[in-house]
């Protein structure tokens, strides 16, 4: 077993990796803003890929291990936030509620259960996680935050629209916690995206379509490193066999069966936690599946099921 007091976070890998990505994904909203169609498609292409790289940042900082120091650590996941756009404290608070989530009836994405409709969950699935509304969700989230947070806290909405949109139980832990912080990241998340939009001379097109293919980019890897693993909280995932450099630019993130199990492990380290007897299967495999619709849900615990094409 690892000693997390052992390992050496990689700030000044992960600072750099900032310091360069970021420029550049501003270069690219450029381009597809400036562009013939052929240049602008792209490089909304290549901004999908790069702005999963600041999202992998934003992971490393909710887990306090973008920095050794706590205040740089959450200084540089506020403003990869603001880039996604989001609340760092609010993506912090869902995204560990999803390591104690996982798998379980509170969040399965790729099955339904005897008490849930196959359509609403069919819904929810090619709608959110296919074709990127699942991405787009958030940012409308923090204009809701916005306009009205104790709306976006209330019992009201925790268990109407976001039930109806399966987040009834992130919003529900987030509602526990003050909603001031939450606001004025957005506010910054807003103001960044406002400024960019300005300084850069960005036009509406270019910027919602480099937006939306991050959105099927992000959208769709946020569930298939998990659909059809096991119903296990902490096993719940998989190992993807992905290219290299799409393996490096997601900063390890498709090893994320190693991350559930040592999440505080920074990614320059997860392949030193992936076990090469265990099935790694190919991104696409499973992608491809998903497009086949949710199947019932089997109990809990489980083991995986093999619906798509490659066990490798």
């Amino acid at each position: 077993m690892y000693n997390t007091n052992d390992i050496h976070i990689p700030e000044k890998r992960n600072l750099a990796i900032f310091f360069i990505v970021l420029p550049t994904t501003w270069w690219l909203l450029w381009v597809a803003s400036h562009s013939t169609f052929l240049y602008m498609f792209l490089a909304a292409w290549v901004y999908s890929l790069l702005h999963n790289t600041i999202f992998s940042l934003l992971h490393e900082a909710a887990h306090g291990v973008l920095s050794n120091n706590r205040l740089r650590n959450d200084f540089f996941g506020i403003v990869s936030a603001a880039t996604f756009p989001t609340s760092f404290t609010m993506q912090k608070i869902a995204h560990l509620g999803h390591h104690e989530r996982n798998r379980t009836d509170k969040e399965l994405y790729d099955y339904y259960l005897p008490s849930e409709s196959k359509t609403v969950r069919n819904i929810w699935m090619y709608g959110g996680n296919l074709f990127g509304l699942y991405w787009f969700m958030i940012p409308l989230s923090n204009l809701l935050i916005l306009i009205a947070p104790t709306y976006f806290t209330s019992e009201r909405f925790i268990h109407g629209p976001a039930k109806a949109l399966g987040f009834e139980a992130f919003l529900e832990e987030i509602a526990q916690y003050s909603i001031t912080r939450i606001w004025f990241e957005c506010l910054l998340a807003l103001g960044y995206q406002v400024a960019l939009y300005y300084l850069l001379d960005l036009s509406w097109q270019g910027w919602l379509l480099c937006h939306w293919f991050f959105a099927l980019h992000w959208s769709a890897l946020q569930y298939v490193d998990h659909a059809w693993s096991p119903r296990d909280v902490i096993n719940g995932a998989w190992n993807l066999k992905v290219l290299p450099i799409s393996r490096l630019l997601a900063l390890n993130y498709h090893y994320h069966l190693a991350h559930h199990r040592h999440p505080q492990v920074p990614w320059i380290y997860l392949p030193q936690y992936v076990n090469a007897n265990e099935p790694q299967p190919t991104f696409w495999s499973i992608y491809s599946t998903l497009w086949g619709g949710v199947r019932p849900a089997p109990p809990m615990s489980s083991p995986a099921q093999f619906p798509f094409k490659s066990q490798e």
